[in-house]
Order: C-alpha cells, then structure tokens, then sequence
C-alpha cells in the first residue's frame, strides 16, 4: 500500500520534471539586456506607478505561450513547420527572411548588453564579447538538447540575483504591494510610451518559433499536456516576479534619477547594502545577455531549418544537420562582430530591429491563432471558441500597443 502511494505521488513529479524547460525557459530568457534596461528605467523614471501593468502582462504572456505549447504537443511540429504546410511556401520565405534579418539585429543588441554589462565589471568589450560568443557557441555544438536545456534551466534561476536585490534595498513592502494592486495611468505621452513598452516587450516573434520547437524536440506527448500547460504558467509567473522586482529595486533607491540603461541602473545601486545589490544587479545583466544571445540565434536557426525543411535540433550531430548548425554559427559570429566594429550605429540597429518586430508580430499571431483552431490539426486539444476569442482580443491589443510604439518612439527616431 504504502509502495502503491509513493508511486502515485512520484510519477506527477517525474512526469512534470521530465515535461518542464522549454517554456520555463522561452518566458525568462525575454528578460533579455534590453528588456531590463526597459524595467530599470520604468522603475527609475515612474517610480511604483506603473507596478499594476505587470499582473494582466503576466496573463498576456501565458495565454500566448499557451497556445504555442498546445500547438507543439498536438502536432509534433514546429510553428515554421505548421506555416510552410498550411500557407504555402511563398509565405513561409517571406516570414524566414523577415525573421533572420530581425534576429540578427536582436542578436548583435543581446552582445551590446554584454559588453555594457562587462563594463560594470571593468571587464573590456574587446574581451567579454569574443568570450561569451565562444562560450555560447561551444554549449550548443558540443552539448546535447539534455545538457542544453539544463544550462538554461540554471540560467534562469540566476535571474534570483533581482529578488535579492530588491530584498536588499526596498523598506516599505506593504506601501510597494499596495502600489502593485493599485491601476492608475497618467495620461501623457512619457508614461503611456513606457506602459506600452513594458507590456510590448512581453511577446516578440522569436519567441513563439523557439517554444514549439523546442516542445517539439523534447517530445512531450498529448497525455501529458497538462504538464506543459503548467511549465507555460511558472515560467510566465517567474519571469514577471523577475520584473517586478528589477523595477521595485530601481524605483526604491534611484527615481526620479534619469538612467537611460541597465548598466547604469547597476551603477546607481553601489552605495547600498555594501555594493552587493549593485553587484547581484549586474550579475543579473550579465546572465540575461548571454542567455538570450544563446537563444536567439538558436531560435531562428530552427525557425529557418523548420521554414525550408532542412534537418534541425541540438540533439542532432554536425554532419546530420550541418545547415542548422551553420546558421547558428553564423548569426553568433556576425551578430558580434557587429558590436565590435568601430563606430556601429548600434542603437539604429537595435532600433531597426524592434521595427521589424513590429512588422512580424501581427503577421505570427494571425498565422498562429488561424492554425490552433483547426481540429483536424489539434484533435481533442482545439482550443475553445470562448478561448480563441481572448487570444483576439489579446493579438489585437498586442498589435495596437505595437504600432504605437513603432509611430511614437522607433521610427521618429530612426531619421
């Protein structure tokens, strides 16, 4: 009996540790160097005012990831995948092309953070770039998807660094709390920008290509779904308490200060609690580069072998997928190269690259949810009609809140 009850409380745990990572993972590592100087400077320059907007974020977040894990375990393949053999492949190139010219330019931005978050360090660009790509490269060619993933596992719980951080510096947690459960919006251009850009940052295309994927390659199978549906709400839950506390640090210790960057955030922590929170800052900086110059280069690398149908995944040796590999190296060198050049217009590129985000995230959530609600793809896990409805209403409000940005901050700026 007491055999029988052990293994009905075992086998949950090991199916669920077993079925865990990939959107764990997807969620945290958006937490990337220019998301963070995002929340830093919200925190820094709004104070607790604006704490509210992560709750429905949070929902957002997991509501979308959602339906990419449905997806991936209902069909066995990849989002590029289910596009090429629905839409065709005229759509497919156009995506694939749109894609790896966005990632790229995403790519050499995660290498930008790196080298500020270096800086902090006293550690040069010249040194922390070519290492950290090497290092990054070396994990992915040399490793297997099992080692891959638990790298990154560990990766995110580096993001604990904010926590402790926050920890350190705030006082008053029952005047913060109250802030997060209290909506008000001022209406003038600075915040509403700032509010669009901390719920806008939530969800890029890349996102959703590497999530189906990387369900797909892990094999999680339709019986144990539920599993993978909760891998999508932890990691969406630990990926916002993550920002909530990236900003409640800033907004405790540095507003109104104007900071424009994360390194500078760090910077302006060093008088309290002996330098730790600024060290713990920093070392979360650090983390949040590296870890997204990993995955978005391995996020389009699958996403383009999936689009034309050429071998792909970390489980797969060299000369099994050498195109995969390729591409990965490639973006990884190239990506930052860019940052190394003398004189590069990094933040144009930055810049270029979220307007492409922008031109990409309405087309992928469109493809998306047209694809979810077909049954003779997903079976028994079709989604709801009341569901496909919020999921609307979600893609519109996600491409409204991405226009505005594009018209009001990037694109006056890019002349």
């Amino acid at each position: 009996m007491l055999l029988l009850l052990r293994r009905r409380l075992l086998l949950p745990i090991l199916a669920f540790v077993t079925v865990v990572g990939p959107a764990f993972i997807t969620a945290n590592v958006d937490n990337d160097a220019p998301g963070i100087a995002t929340y830093s400077v919200a925190g820094a320059q709004f104070g607790y005012s604006l704490l509210w907007l992560l709750w429905p974020t949070m929902i957002v977040l997991i509501v979308v990831q959602e339906i990419c894990a449905r997806m991936g375990v209902a069909t066995g393949k990849g989002l590029a995948d289910l596009i090429r053999e629905e839409f065709g492949v005229r759509v497919t190139a156009w995506l694939m092309l749109l894609l790896l010219i966005t990632n790229l330019a995403n790519t050499a931005g995660e290498f930008a953070g790196l080298a500020e978050a270096g800086m902090v360090f006293g550690i040069s660009p010249h040194l922390s770039v070519p290492v950290g790509a090497l290092a990054i490269w070396l994990l992915v060619v040399k490793g297997s998807y099992r080692s891959v993933e638990r790298i990154f596992l560990i990766a995110c719980l580096v993001y604990l660094a904010y926590p402790i951080s926050g920890i350190m510096v705030v006082k008053d947690w029952g005047m913060v709390l109250g802030e997060s459960l209290h909506p008000r919006l001022a209406v003038n251009l600075p915040t509403l920008t700032m509010a669009m850009g901390i719920v806008g940052t939530t969800v890029a295309p890349w996102m959703q290509f590497y999530l189906q994927a990387t369900v797909v390659e892990k094999g999680t199978r339709a019986e144990h779904y539920h599993y993978a549906k909760w891998d999508v709400i932890l990691g969406g839950v630990f990926a916002i308490i993550v920002v909530f506390f990236i900003m409640v640090s800033c907004a405790a210790v540095i507003h109104p200060k104007h900071i424009t960057s994360a390194a500078q955030a760090a910077k302006a922590l060093a008088p309290l609690a002996k330098g730790y929170a600024s060290t713990l800052f920093a070392i979360g900086l650090l983390n949040a580069a590296l870890f997204a110059a990993s995955i978005l280069p391995l996020s389009t690398a699958y996403s383009v072998c999936e689009g034309i149908g050429w071998e792909k995944g970390v489980s797969r040796s060299f000369r099994s997928a050498p195109q995969f590999y390729l591409l990965y190296t490639g973006l990884i060198v190239v990506g930052a190269a860019m940052v190394l050049f003398p004189r590069a217009p990094l933040l144009k590129i930055m810049l270029i690259s979220q307007v492409m985000n922008g031109v990409l995230l309405p087309v992928v959530l469109i493809l998306m949810l047209r694809l979810v609600g077909r049954r003779r793809l997903m079976g028994e896990l079709v989604i709801s009609k009341a569901y496909m409805a919020v999921c609307w209403v979600i893609a519109g409000l996600l491409v409204v809140l991405d226009a505005f940005l594009l018209t009001s901050t990037v694109l006056p700026r890019l002349h």
